[in-house]
């Protein structure tokens, strides 16, 4: 039975507000305001006010569009809070990968396909002492010499796109552009998240200190884990000569914007749609929290529409190319996690179905072959010198030696799969990942009922199918809410482009887009308690900023800045693995098995011989600890052990034993 005219002109908008009735029950009856962080959220509105302040200047004595003056601030802003040098080397690094990606295609896709062709060949090259600054800037600079007029021009194009829809729709532009601004804060901050600091910021410093990666899961369980998102991050580092995580997490959010751009007018959508989903990626909390840090979810979510967009892409003759492109396009997420190739296999099945006619069958083994060398580094590594090419996962099956013979299961992130996890997902979002409620953002039950109406556009059917399959399969095996954010970006095209032109429609979609921001703090603890604030305080100046969050990363630099020799140990009571000492670090916690056994063990003497004997048997010269954390056996052993204070950054210590220090 087919719904009437009326009915049928009108489903759009009621299933738009049957999602939007139901995002305000949850907030009701969730009694979301006791979570709202208002400070901050006032915070941003006070930072996006004075970018329009900033801008207006550029806006009247130049000329510019106001979207193109908010560009300049923001980047003005990202180099005066991520640094300069990190800023410029991030831009050779984006010249130099767009020159290579355009030898496959040209077009929004150039740049990501750069990058995924740099890390896939540098991952096989990581054991070999060859990463020196001056190879890197050679690389570089060599490629942008020698193509750099398929530069220019890709930044010729892009610039013209980028003009002439910002005067297409002045209003839509500018808000977007505020919003990506505020996303792109998270890129100020220092790397502090907990994941980065024991694990993401090894490969990058070993990368800095020894121009080669030591690959030892001894040392760190994840150490042969995927590995080209912190590749890259590697990459940028060592052209710059410190830290550039911000810079490039930057330049990932730009692709980002620029994959779902280009796939919203792919699908038929204007400019003013165009930038409407700039705007609502820009409002997801999660893309200020991704800014912040080293997880792999920021790179999926511009390399997963820039895939979905070559599946669009229709070009006559070209199959073969496309082909090529889309196979490096997926090596480069299986080599950023597992889980973001397992959320890329709906896309390839869609694009397999799409271009069934015309696909060209022989050039699948190659396209294997090249998605295999992109992506498969780490596994091959993983494979050969632990056993298991998943370490740690899947252990029960592999039995390596480095991990005990069990799967590796998260069990804190096993809420359950029901009908309700989309609703619980957005309300009570602390039950799947480290956030606060409200922290995902709301879209996944505000626009619920767009996504249907998505699926039956036929414009937006295939790319909603895909996203919502992209969704689901991450929620599978566990329901951690970040491995969802690559999807729902993928998803945002199709939802903008479906949605209703009514009257009240323009005014829920910015309603929609200030909700996500007013709870964007709510996705990290840091950003919650003002480390936003305080950067912008700082001028830039990380070291406040880490006594107060991470004091251990201040005594770890003081370390390396000494240039004092020997092995530095993290006490157990940190919680933390300093990833960036290599293999100068030691810590007692679960991602090194052996540590933390012979731990628990010289605990259990209370007299501190046994601890004293562990530090000097292993010639532990150096020891990172928080004095109130310390157990009585841990006490004894270093006051057996001679250890001697030798400086302090906010609650932790750093101590030196002379007698274990290398002549």
């Amino acid at each position: 039975m087919s719904l009437s005219p009326r009915v049928s002109r009108h489903a759009p908008a009621l299933l738009l507000w049957a999602g939007m009735a139901a995002c305000a029950v949850g907030l009701v009856a969730n009694r979301m305001w006791e979570a709202l962080p208002f400070p901050r959220f006032f915070e941003h509105v006070l930072l996006a006010l004075l970018a329009l302040a900033a801008a207006w200047p550029l806006q009247r004595w130049l000329h510019w569009t106001r979207a193109t003056a908010l560009l300049a601030v923001w980047l003005v802003a990202l180099a005066v809070f991520a640094g300069p040098l990190p800023v410029l080397a991030v831009a050779v690094l984006a010249a130099a990968a767009t020159g290579l990606g355009s030898l496959v295609m040209r077009g929004p896709v150039a740049l990501p396909l750069g990058l995924a062709l740099i890390a896939g060949t540098l991952g096989w090259l990581l054991p070999l002492q060859v990463h020196h600054r001056i190879v890197y800037a050679a690389c570089c600079i060599g490629l942008v010499a020698w193509r750099r007029e398929a530069i220019a021009d890709a930044a010729r194009i892009a610039w013209l796109q980028f003009h002439d829809n910002a005067r297409a729709a002045p209003h839509a532009s500018t808000a977007a552009l505020l919003l990506l601004g505020l996303a792109s804060t998270g890129a100020w901050l220092p790397t502090m998240q907990y994941d980065d600091v024991v694990y993401h910021l090894g490969l990058p410093f070993q990368l800095q200190d020894t121009a080669r990666y030591a690959m030892d899961p001894s040392l760190q369980v994840w150490a042969l884990a995927p590995w080209a998102g912190d590749l890259l991050h590697g990459v940028a580092q060592v052209l710059a000569g410190n830290e550039a995580r911000g810079a490039l997490n930057a330049l990932w959010l730009a692709i980002a914007a620029g994959s779902v751009f280009a796939l919203a007018g792919t699908l038929g959508g204007d400019a003013t749609r165009r930038w409407w989903t700039l705007a609502l990626l820009g409002s997801l909390p999660l893309s200020m929290t991704l800014a912040g840090g080293m997880q792999t979810e920021l790179p999926a979510m511009a390399l997963l529409p820039a895939l979905a967009w070559l599946v669009l892409r229709d070009e006559p003759g070209r199959a073969a190319r496309g082909l090529f492109a889309g196979a490096i396009l997926f090596g480069a997420l299986c080599g950023l996690k597992t889980m973001h190739a397992a959320v890329a296999l709906p896309v390839l099945a869609w694009a397999a179905w799409r271009h069934r006619a015309g696909l060209p069958w022989r050039g699948l083994p190659l396209a294997a072959i090249t998605a295999l060398a992109i992506g498969g580094s780490s596994y091959a590594y993983a494979w050969s010198i632990a056993g298991n090419p998943f370490l740690p996962l899947l252990n029960g099956r592999f039995r390596s030696p480095y991990f005990a013979a069990t799967d590796f299961n998260d069990g804190r992130w096993q809420a359950g799969l029901d009908a309700d996890v989309l609703w619980d997902i957005s309300f009570d979002t602390e039950r799947y990942f480290e956030s606060f409620d409200g922290g995902f953002g709301f879209v996944l039950v505000a626009l619920a009922g767009l996504w249907l109406f998505a699926v039956r556009d036929v414009r937006t059917r295939g790319l909603a199918v895909v996203a919502g399959l992209g969704l689901l399969l991450p929620l599978l095996p566990l329901q951690y809410a970040r491995y969802l954010q690559p999807a729902l970006v993928l998803a945002l095209p199709a939802l903008v482009v479906a949605w209703p032109r009514l009257r009240g429609t323009i005014a829920a979609f910015w309603t929609l887009c200030l909700l996500n921001l007013a709870f964007a703090t709510n996705s990290n603890w840091m950003l919650r308690t003002g480390a936003l604030k305080r950067a912008i305080a700082a001028g830039g100046a990380d070291t406040a900023l880490l006594e107060r969050y991470l004091p251990e990363r201040t005594l770890a630099a003081r370390l390396r800045d000494a240039g004092d020799a020997g092995t530095m140990l993290v006490m157990p009571g940190s919680g933390l693995a300093l990833a960036e000492l290599g293999q100068r670090g030691r810590n007692m916690l679960w991602y090194s098995p052996r540590w933390e056994s012979e731990a628990a063990h010289a605990d259990a003497d209370p007299s501190g011989a046994a601890w004293a004997r562990l530090l000097r048997d292993n010639r532990i010269a150096h020891l990172i600890l928080k004095p109130a954390r310390l157990a009585p056996a841990q006490r004894a052993g270093l006051h057996r052990s001679g250890a001697v204070l030798v400086a302090s950054a906010g609650d932790a210590e750093w101590w030196r034993l002379p007698d274990n220090a290398p002549p």
